[in-house]
């Protein structure tokens, strides 16, 4: 009879402090092979392993594309590249991004439940966001368990939230419980009667590799047609739902949940005004300086016009500035006790 032996865990914001005392509570025994995708900056170092290997007993280090899954192992996604679990052996791919991010959580956890079904333990601890809600979904779909940080035992709750809203999890407990709880979960017995892949979770699991033919081929779209665009390429997004999770996937594979969607889009529109707010204060300064050049050659007229356009400009660009400067919870005009104490010479 299988054991549950492929633990695969996600993690984002505050995931590095978690995953070391995560790695630190496992055994030298331990007989299952754990498999860690985190959010690394695009072109950043992962010193992960290295951190992980120091912190528990298991070796750990990055994945390497057509390795064979051993136990008592942990393998980290490496920067840039998602991993791809196989049931020949590990794949690292530089597919599209999810969420902006690659290597991405999802779909490590979409391509372990579609490879094992349900020798698969699916984890998701601290992070930002709704990042691994879909992957565990997928592996819940193919009968592997899920397991959620408490979110009030995380650094940052939004993630464990996120799954535990959307997916039917099977066990919430807090960090320094992760470990017995896995331990625990591997004992019992694993339903053996087969099942057949979803034919969805293939499709993207195809996507998220960068297939060729499954991009290319419009039948192999997942969702209906949204009115939404990819940040990451500009194209048409497909919107898939999950009962009341909704996310979205562009023609080349980028794929979106309907937060992160939200969460770049703030900042593509916060970079736009910025660049507004830029064009009208340059505007009005030439505006300014061609109505001096008009005055000292006695063309008031010609000046008085330019002034007019200038205070256009200077008033549109007040509007813009007044825009970003709330978005971030402030206004340029400070509080009245502040305004005091700077007054007053007081800290």
């Amino acid at each position: 009879m299988p054991n549950r032996d492929i633990i695969v865990v996600g993690a984002s914001a505050g995931g590095v402090e978690a995953l070391q005392r995560l790695a630190a509570s496992l055994p030298s025994d331990f007989p299952a092979s754990v498999f860690i995708s985190v959010h690394f900056p695009e072109g950043g170092t992962s010193v992960l392993p290295r951190i992980l290997a120091r912190a528990g007993a298991l070796p750990a280090e990055h994945a390497r594309n057509g390795e064979q899954i051993q136990p008592g192992r942990i393998y980290v996604a490496p920067p840039d590249h998602h991993l791809l679990l196989t049931t020949s052996g590990l794949r690292i791919v530089r597919g599209p991004k999810e969420n902006g991010n690659r290597p991405a959580i999802d779909p490590m956890f979409r391509s372990a439940a579609l490879a094992f079904g349900p020798r698969v333990i699916g984890v998701v601890l601290t992070g930002n966001l709704d990042d691994g809600t879909s992957g565990l979904a997928a592996v819940k779909r193919h009968r592997g368990v899920a397991v959620v940080q408490d979110p009030d035992d995380a650094i940052f709750p939004s993630m464990p939230q996120s799954a535990i809203a959307h997916v039917d999890v099977d066990c919430v407990v807090p960090l320094r419980a992760i470990a017995d709880t896995l331990l625990e979960l591997m004992d019992q017995p694993v339903d053996t009667a087969e099942y057949s892949p979803m034919p969805d979770d293939v499709k993207e699991n195809a996507l998220s590799a960068g297939d060729l033919e499954t991009i290319e081929d419009p039948a192999h779209h997942p969702g209906m047609l949204s009115a939404f665009g990819c940040p990451d390429c500009g194209g048409v997004l497909w919107e898939l739902r999950e009962g009341d999770f909704t996310r979205y996937r562009c023609r080349v594979g980028h794929a979106w949940t309907g937060e992160a969607l939200l969460a770049e889009q703030g900042t593509t529109v916060d970079e736009a005004l910025w660049v507004a707010l830029r064009a009208l204060e340059e505007n009005a300064a030439l505006y300014r300086q061609m109505a001096r050049r008009h005055e000292s050659r006695g063309l008031p007229e010609l000046a008085s016009r330019c002034t007019v356009h200038a205070e256009v400009a200077e008033g549109h660009a007040a509007i813009v500035r007044e825009s970003l400067l709330r978005e971030r919870g402030f206004s340029h005009e400070m509080p009245a006790a502040q305004s005091v104490q700077s007054t007053t010479g007081n800290s």
